[in-house]
């Protein structure tokens, strides 16, 4: 009997932590769009009138996103607003509307769009350069912050009509949109502030806009999907089990009321389904597993040395329909102040909290891995990382080696329940004895349901 006392203790203290983050996580709406490891980020629209017409206005509008790591990917970015009044879009460069809408009440010069709430999206790579301007037609594509800070923005031109010509009386537009390709953005009023400087080439003149509005649009990922978007599956050298990511974590298979919700990989309609809807869908084909995530992240501590210890990190694409272009990971690990080499992979610091060195940014070299391949024998990546050790902290015990947290182009992943982590063959907790940790969620779930019903 005394040999069980301590797997019940480490399986008592395990079962109360995640009880309390189970608990914590009810006291969030669903459209908390708040990230820890991002606390700042957002996406910005700025809205410069750069010159006054005769009915209107010409103006730069820019998306800046000021998101550490989370980009807009192809078929990229679409933006929507209502005017406040009757205005119309004469022309644009470096972006077109999608509809031209009833331009009936013109007769000689028709607008590009008459539309009132107009939506608008980039213009493809090779545009003709008359029809371009700085940072524009990239497809919608905007890297995130510290990925490519370069290729963080995206901007058009566009030519308003039937609006104010001063600053008096003109009227900034209403009810913004952002999908990137699809939901998750929600963004805020229009706001007056300091008009934008701008320096010219020869950094010898700085001009101004003259006025500025800027809209602010926050991720959350509860509004962009239902279900989780990725999984985290972990093993070791020092164990056999091979930890894979919990059962329908991102949905359950179900070809009887939803046919066509996966495909096997082996299946002759493979090649049919894929084409159904092309590559590059927002909504992901994936293949037939236990979890049903578009994305997999596979931990692997695999080597242990005297001043090292050695980890291969794999990312494994399940989505028939997606070829993840510029990928990247948040890795949180309080190891990473003391990450010695990154094999196949870039790497950047992130540090949320200032003095804490635990997070990483993992992203692919460009044009040797930074695309991650749809599913099939191409779709994966995979580096190795080589920690230092520090003898103070350093452990192989609890689960401490495995990451507290991972993110997958912004989106966190699920991480396996802590009582599944592989354990050090003299610590496994007893089997009999884990059976408590389910048994106390279910009967807090069936308390916590009864007393909102």
């Amino acid at each position: 009997m005394g040999s069980i006392y301590p797997s019940i203790t480490k399986l008592n203290y395990m079962c109360s932590i995640f009880l309390v983050l189970w608990l914590f996580s009810f006291s969030f709406t669903s459209t908390e769009a708040y990230d820890s490891l991002d606390p700042t980020g957002n996406i910005t629209i700025k809205w410069d009138i750069m010159s006054w017409t005769p009915d209107g206005y010409v103006a730069v509008v820019t998306i800046y996103n000021y998101q550490k790591f989370r980009h807009i990917q192809a078929p990229g970015w679409t933006l929507g607003w209502s005017w406040f009044k009757k205005e119309v879009i004469w022309s644009m460069v470096g972006a077109q509307a999608t509809e031209q809408g009833d331009c009936s009440r013109y007769k000689t010069n028709i607008p590009h769009c008459c539309k009132k709430d107009p939506t608008v999206v980039d213009l493809l790579p090779g545009t003709p350069y008359n029809q371009q301007i700085a940072n524009c037609c990239k497809g919608g594509v905007i890297s995130s912050r510290i990925q490519d800070p370069s290729n963080a923005a995206s901007s058009f031109q566009l030519s308003v009509g039937a609006a104010g010509t001063t600053n008096k009386t003109v009227r900034a537009p209403r009810n913004f949109t952002l999908k990137a390709p699809g939901p998750g953005y929600t963004c805020g009023p229009a706001k007056l502030v300091r008009p934008s400087k701008f320096i010219t080439a020869d950094q010898r003149r700085v001009t101004q806009a003259l006025l500025t509005w800027n809209v602010t649009c926050t991720y959350s990922q509860f509004l962009a999907q239902k279900a989780p978007t990725c999984c985290v599956s972990l093993s070791s050298f020092y164990n056999d089990t091979i930890v894979n990511c919990p059962t329908c974590t991102c949905g359950c298979q179900n070809n009887i009321t939803q046919p066509g919700s996966c495909v096997e990989a082996d299946s002759p309609y493979l090649k049919s389904a894929i084409a159904a809807s092309g590559k590059n869908s927002y909504t992901p084909l994936v293949q037939c597993t236990k979890h049903m995530c578009p994305i997999r992240v596979h931990w692997h501590v695999k080597l242990n040395y005297k001043d090292y210890w050695r980890v291969k990190v794999s990312i494994i694409n399940f989505n028939y329909r997606m070829n993840y272009t510029q990928w990247n990971l948040a890795v949180q690990h309080p190891n990473f102040d003391n990450l010695t080499t990154v094999f196949s992979f870039n790497y950047q610091s992130v540090t949320p909290y200032e003095n804490i060195n635990d997070t990483a940014m993992l992203y692919g070299l460009k044009f040797y891995n930074d695309l991650l391949m749809q599913a099939g024998p191409l779709g994966n990546v995979q580096s190795e990382l080589l920690f230092r050790k520090d003898k103070s902290t350093f452990t192989f015990s609890q689960g401490w080696a495995f990451p507290r947290r991972i993110y997958f182009n912004g989106d966190n992943c699920v991480m396996p329940p802590p009582d599944a982590y592989p354990w050090l063959p003299n610590s496994t907790p007893d089997r009999h004895i884990t059976t408590l940790c389910p048994v106390m969620v279910i009967l807090i779930s069936l308390a916590f349901l009864l007393g909102h019903a």
